[in-house]
């Protein structure tokens, strides 16, 4: 029996230090031209080359999001299936029931990759401002105001709430049904069906710069190099207030130790070459500087603070897609 066991942990750090040996897939659950399909599409080729095997991205949007983790969840626990998702991971496991995996004890949080703010918009026809304005206008007519999210339980949903919570407001949530989330979603604010929104930052540039839609300020604790003239939240009135966008790795659990570790040390190796950086700097993204274990307990602690938002929100628990 021990014998066994003794050959058992020497293949097991063979596998891993032979890891890979095949082709690798990256699944992301947002659809082409998402933030998790870009920075994958960033990411693989440098693993490849690292590597010397083919890093491929596949696109399984739908349901929520929740079609390329579930997929993921039930691919072969050996290294070779990866899911690169946005902070919509750890807050799924504190708002939908019934889902076909369970988004925490299911995967195992691999690497953190990056963060980046949310911008707070409203659109051109609104007349309003500044955050102070958005405040004000809110608070005038309590439970008017219109604010849209990609979907109940998204980060764009919850770091709505957050705001209105810590601004002292109360609005009419508006959420996306179907299609592509956030297009109509910022759709809807510049054409005034909703009032305001996050919106992730690269994806809202186009209609910033078009004049289309009012940025009034980041999420973050520091402003965006891609809009500096822009403020924080906290310094637009909001005192404290932090919500960036964060995206990082996870593997179907059970995946072994072994390629877990080699998987997180390689990716992080991977976002610390200069050109990688330089990458992200063009994005306006940071990396994000974790041990394996240092992200796992990041990842429970976010779902943690999106319970208690979800809480003090008032948010009805959704049934899962």
């Amino acid at each position: 029996m021990a014998m066994g066991m003794v050959c058992s942990l020497a293949l097991m750090l063979q596998s891993s230090e032979n890891y890979p040996t095949k082709p690798v897939r990256m699944v992301e659950p947002f659809g082409a031209g998402g933030g998790p399909d870009v920075l994958a599409r960033a990411l693989g080729p440098k693993l490849s080359e690292l590597w010397g095997q083919p890093v491929t991205v596949e696109n399984h949007p739908g349901a929520g999001s929740t079609v390329g983790p579930a997929l993921v969840a039930k691919s072969p626990a050996d290294g070779y299936t990866l899911l690169v998702n946005t902070s919509a991971q750890a807050y799924s496991a504190a708002l939908l029931k019934n889902l076909r995996y369970d988004p925490l004890k299911d995967f195992i949080p691999v690497a953190a990759l990056t963060s980046q703010p949310y911008v707070l918009v409203t659109g051109k026809s609104s007349g309003i401002t500044t955050v102070g304005e958005l405040v004000a206008a809110a608070k005038a007519k309590p439970g008017e105001l219109r604010f849209g999210s990609s979907g109940i339980g998204t980060g764009t949903h919850l770091g709505a709430d957050k705001f209105n919570l810590e601004a002292g407001i109360k609005a009419v949530h508006v959420p996306a049904r179907a299609g592509d989330a956030i297009a109509d979603t910022i759709a809807n604010t510049v054409a005034g069906r909703t009032d305001y929104q996050l919106a992730p930052i690269q994806l809202a540039l186009v209609e910033i710069r078009a004049g289309r839609l009012r940025a009034l300020g980041v999420t973050t604790k520091k402003r965006s190099s891609l809009l500096p003239e822009v403020p924080t939240i906290a310094e637009a009135g909001v005192s404290g207030f932090d919500w960036p966008i964060w995206y990082g790795v996870w593997v179907p659990a059970g995946t072994p130790a072994g390629v877990v570790n080699k998987l997180a040390k390689d990716i992080a190796r991977t976002l610390a070459t200069p050109d990688m950086r330089d990458w992200l700097a063009k994005h306006g993204a940071d990396p994000m500087i974790m041990t394996q274990p240092e992200f796992a307990r990041f990842v429970l602690s976010e779902s943690e603070r999106a319970a208690r938002i979800i809480k003090a929100a008032g948010i009805k628990p959704q049934e899962g897609p």
